[in-house]
């Protein structure tokens, strides 16, 4: 039988236990407040030293120089750069000699202390408070600027990123103008939208789909290669004018201008044409390198682009005739005359070509990479826009555009076809031809059947993002601009 005066002292421990439990609990618990940023540290370098006090400052170790009893360390963070001063006079002794010195690249700090310039102007930070945060297990090498091969750098963008500042200003160049992009979309009355990725009909697109299955639903289902025909319904629907920004996938090869997954916009404005999308798109990129680049001329590879500058505009019919002197325009729409020249310059073609399909293919692989300055190529064969309103003044000839810049086409847009007829002799026609393809095709019927409710005269184009951050960010390959770009796998 437990008394009074041995429940008092039982419960006298058991209190003592629990508040001596909360003080260790407490010391365990060190969080390191961050205040500062490196680049708000030297935006504010006056206003920050006459107040006198502290700044607080958390980042990765990427450079060390110890010099008997002071040190120099160069600290990252998502603004920038900044130097710690540590001396042993500020730290103690057993701090800078026990810890700091055992400290390795790579290391995350965070510091305390005054703000001051050295004797060549450079702003650091005279440390009275150095804490680490967190150990690495894995050391930066101290020349690591040119130890990233390109294997490396796309394999594991996580070391790029810390050792390589142009990654790592592509990176931020890249959101900026993707938020700027809607931003300009919003201000234009567009609406965002979101449409499937796992489609059971690939439309939009002529190309070879990623396939996968529904186990549940017992159906074979694809990894969107367009989004088209879905904000074409929303279109019908009555959404006048609809973008997306999101991703597109295409099981095609992978190369310097194309990977697998790529990030497009595609912009549907009803009650309009591909006349005045030429504008809009020309308009749009002219304010991207305005307001987010701040640059009047880009240099992209050995290219200087004044995009300041109106875009140029020509036929594709023109641009043969301007830049290609080999072949007899005359004969330009002879199939007979096509079919031997083509094979005369090795050009593989296939048996279901049409007169359009001759001149795209020269077009594809002769002209566009003579199309160095932003370009709006316009008038393209019916043949190969399935998608297409007919020109009126001639047929054969379709009512779109595509934008070429530094040889790479950045846009494809046109005046949308709503004739119903039309569309589904088209499609008809392209699984016929397609048959025996790489690409799939499919007649998607549904689309025909909101198709019948009435699609508005409507303009729509498909930017590439991926592209034109390639463009405006000097970049030799579009896996520079892919956080994580598809990459075959390592034996």
């Amino acid at each position: 039988m437990i008394n009074k005066k041995n429940y008092l002292n039982i419960n006298y421990k058991i209190k003592k236990f629990y508040i001596k439990k909360k003080q260790i609990n407490k010391k365990k618990e060190f969080f390191f407040k961050r205040i500062n940023i490196s680049n708000q540290i030297h935006n504010n370098y006056n206003i920050i030293k006459k107040k006198k006090k502290n700044v607080s400052v958390a980042g990765r170790m990427i450079n060390k120089r110890i010099i008997g009893s002071i040190a120099f360390v160069k600290l990252k963070d998502m603004g920038g750069y900044i130097q710690l001063y540590i001396t042993k006079n500020k730290l103690s002794n057993s701090i800078y000699e026990k810890k700091f010195k055992k400290w390795n690249l790579g290391d995350i700090l965070g510091a305390k202390g005054l703000l001051f310039k050295t004797k060549t102007g450079e702003v650091s930070i005279l440390c009275s408070e150095l804490y680490i945060l967190k150990k690495t297990k894995k050391v930066l090498p101290e020349k690591f600027n040119k130890i990233l091969d390109y294997e490396i750098r796309y394999r594991q963008r996580y070391l790029d990123l810390i050792i390589n500042n142009k990654s790592n200003n592509i990176f931020k160049i890249r959101s900026k103008i993707i938020f700027y992009i809607r931003n300009y979309m919003n201000i234009n009355k567009f609406i965002e939208v979101e449409t499937p990725m796992i489609q059971t009909i690939p439309g939009g697109a002529s190309a070879k789909p990623f396939i996968t299955y529904h186990n549940s639903l017992n159906i074979k289902m694809y990894l969107r290669i367009s989004p088209e025909l879905y904000l074409k319904r929303l279109v019908i629907g009555g959404f006048e004018r609809v973008y997306e920004i999101n991703k597109n996938f295409r099981n095609e090869g992978i190369s310097s201008r194309h990977n697998p997954e790529f990030t497009m916009m595609e912009v549907y404005m009803a009650y309009s044409n591909y006349k005045i999308l030429i504008k809009f798109i020309e308009s749009l990129i002219k304010n991207i390198i305005k307001n987010v680049i701040y640059k009047k001329k880009i240099l992209y590879k050995n290219y200087l682009f004044n995009f300041n500058k109106p875009f140029k505009k020509i036929t594709m019919y023109n641009s043969i005739k301007k830049y290609y002197y080999y072949i007899n325009i005359k004969y330009i729409y002879n199939i007979f005359y096509l079919k031997k020249f083509l094979k005369s310059i090795n050009i593989k073609t296939k048996k279901y070509y049409k007169i359009g399909n001759f001149i795209n293919k020269i077009f594809e692989i002769i002209i566009i990479p003579k199309l160095i300055q932003p370009t709006f190529i316009t008038e393209y064969p019916i043949e190969v826009s399935p998608l297409s309103k007919r020109n009126s003044k001639n047929p054969s000839l379709a009512d779109r555009f595509e934008l070429f810049i530094g040889g790479l086409e950045i846009c494809n847009g046109f005046s949308e076809l709503n004739n119903v007829n039309d569309q589904n002799k088209r499609f008809k026609e392209q699984m016929k031809n397609l048959n025996n393809s790489n690409s799939i095709i499919f007649s998607d019927k549904d689309y025909i059947k909101a198709l019948e409710y009435g699609l508005p005269p409507t303009a729509g184009l498909g930017l590439g993002i991926d592209r034109i951050i390639m463009i405006l960010t000097n970049s030799n390959t579009i896996k520079d601009v892919i956080l994580f770009p598809v990459m075959k796998k390592k034996i």
